[in-house]
């Protein structure tokens, strides 16, 4: 388990928008890598008030929704949820549907909206489970050693970020708003 010291932490949230839920900031834990070729991640994409989630990524430069790897000792509901929680501040409710097949030795888990498969680099790829939610608690966090900043936006003005967004990230978003609206 890590722990946290004070530079973990940051004051400053960009946070323009009024959607409602008011900016704090939390710290974000390292991230775990499964095997040297592939790693399993997910995506979740966090919708409220017609706006969804997103953060400016800072290693990567881009924007992007919450995420991250599914850790060794977690499914990928799981690290959904914490990635969420991580990286945002908010608590998660996960869409869609879990078949009702739990039984002894076995737990349903919702499906993920969406798949891919990821090209990292020449080596490595993410194979991606892709999630809808709705915050449930929480105030807005930024998680500061991962992100320059956080925001809710609109679909239109996925067009106007910067740096600009990639287009497939921005077809999820907009399939986020629709199907969540």
């Amino acid at each position: 388990m890590r722990t946290f010291s004070d530079s973990d932490f940051s004051d400053e949230v960009a946070d323009d928008t009024n959607s409602g839920f008011a900016p704090r900031t939390v710290p974000v834990a390292n991230m775990a890598h499964i095997h040297e070729k592939i790693d399993f991640t997910v995506a979740i994409f966090v919708v409220h008030d017609g706006q969804v989630l997103l953060i400016h990524h800072r290693k990567l430069n881009q924007w992007l929704p919450l995420g991250g790897h599914i850790e060794l000792d977690e499914d990928p509901e799981q690290a959904a949820l914490r990635e969420a929680k991580e990286e945002s501040g908010f608590d998660v409710e996960l869409i869609g549907e879990r078949p009702p097949t739990t039984s002894p030795g076995t737990r349903a888990l919702i499906a993920p909206r969406f798949l891919d498969i990821h090209r990292i680099n020449e080596h490595h790829e993410h194979i991606g489970m892709i999630y809808w939610a709705r915050p449930v608690r929480g105030a807005l966090a930024l998680a500061p050693a991962e992100h320059h900043d956080i925001r809710w936006c609109r679909a239109e003005a996925l067009d106007t970020l910067s740096p600009p967004m990639k287009d497939a990230v921005k077809w999820y978003c907009r399939q986020a708003l629709q199907e969540l609206a």
